[in-house]
């Protein structure tokens, strides 16, 4: 189970450190072909871009130097939570695939906040 976790929060890292990554630096880029970035100010997508990118920090180091492991557990937690609120973003623009992927992502982050927790707690 620890590999798993482990597997999964480098995946986890990786994919939320580019979105992270793109919302803060390349947004202006991005931005113009979807629709949804239209849904929030630039600033409020940037401020998302930077929890992102703080979670990503927040879900490899303390686990990984064993500080402070339930900051990883509230990482993924907090992941888990802003995956609902891009849900609702994107249903206001009908966009399935992206509703799709944030669903799984949040179930990821919400399995890796339990497994940190209570399956294969970092002690």
């Amino acid at each position: 189970m620890n590999i798993l976790l482990w597997v999964l929060q480098v995946l986890a890292a990786l994919l939320y450190g580019a979105s992270g990554g793109m919302k803060v630096f390349l947004f202006d880029k991005v931005s113009h072909d979807v629709r949804s970035f239209d849904a929030l100010p630039r600033k409020a997508w940037m401020a998302l871009g930077i929890v992102e990118l703080v979670c990503t920090v927040g879900l490899i180091v303390p686990a990984a130097f064993h500080w402070q492991p339930m900051l990883t557990v509230a990482a993924a937690a907090v992941l888990a939570i802003e995956s609902l609120v891009f849900i609702g973003v994107h249903a206001k623009y009908r966009e399935i695939a992206p509703i799709l992927l944030c669903s799984v992502l949040g179930l990821l982050m919400a399995f890796i906040a339990y497994g940190r927790l209570v399956l294969n707690p970092i002690v």
